[in-house]
């Protein structure tokens, strides 16, 4: 009987221990008041539904709108914190690339925020072609400055870093679909992976260079202790047909953005 008992016991603190573990290890981290989101049109919902344009509000990272149907970082931390209330900022610019990540850095240092979300690099990716896409040595360069100055200017800030959506995967996905051909080369959108004329070596190629870039980000956020890496799982994510934007066929839609807060808060500072 004795035997029975501590064989019943061990599972039980075991499984104690497991379901605790997750509120300890975000406990540890105190909850910020203010975030401010850095970043391109991802980070903007650019063309995610209704219309071509911007949409903040639907936005994975500081999207407030109650009804899409996307439980942001913003409104995660909002439920925990109410001192977060209204001071989400999305300084994300359409079309940026890493080189004007200095920009938005400085915009950011004004509003003093707790936290700092950070997806940059599709439109270092997403050029005329191959040989004009960013240089892995400069996208190092941009992305290590704008940390360092985050870090600098914001020392009791904490930092995500995520990293880029894998384009080819994007490209797998659509590439069977008349309409998203025919709006990409229309659009001339991201002709350096999805262009009609290219071969599987110049994808090949963009596919190389987001990895440098996905190492990059990761290995300058390891820099800094309070700089947290998403440890690829944007990157690995494969998107559906139905989570990319029927506008652009790029962009993700709004259950693309939903899914995107998810798998990042998943390795954020407080979605253990």
């Amino acid at each position: 009987m004795v035997k029975v008992v501590r064989v019943l016991v061990f599972p039980l603190a075991l499984l104690l221990s497991l379901l605790m573990a997750p509120t300890a290890n975000a406990a540890t981290t105190p909850l910020p008041n203010s975030m401010a989101a850095l970043g391109d049109s991802i980070t903007q919902a650019a063309n995610v539904a209704y219309w071509y344009g911007d949409h903040p509000a639907d936005s994975w990272s500081t999207g407030n709108s109650s009804s899409d149907g996307v439980y942001s970082q913003y409104e995660r931390l909002v439920k925990v914190n109410t001192a977060m209330t209204s001071h989400g900022y999305n300084d994300a610019v359409s079309g940026a690339r890493a080189s004007g990540l200095s920009t938005q850095v400085q915009k950011a240092l004004t509003q003093k925020p707790g936290y700092v979300t950070l997806l940059i690099g599709a439109n270092d990716l997403c050029t005329s072609s191959t040989s004009t896409m960013t240089s892995a040595g400069d996208f190092n360069i941009k992305v290590s400055v704008a940390l360092a100055a985050l870090h600098s200017g914001l020392p009791n800030a904490r930092i995500f870093v995520s990293s880029i959506p894998n384009i080819y995967q994007l490209w797998s996905v659509q590439r069977g679909n008349w309409a998203a051909r025919s709006v990409w080369s229309a659009a001339g959108i991201c002709p350096s992976m999805l262009a009609s004329a290219n071969t599987e070596t110049t994808r090949q190629k963009v596919v190389a260079r987001e990895g440098e870039f996905n190492k990059s980000l990761s290995q300058i956020c390891a820099k800094y202790p309070r700089c947290r890496w998403d440890g690829g799982v944007t990157y690995n994510y494969k998107f559906s047909a139905s989570q990319i934007s029927v506008l652009d066929y790029f962009h993700p839609s709004l259950s693309g953005q939903a899914a995107l807060a998810q798998v990042t808060w998943s390795k954020s500072w407080w979605g253990a």
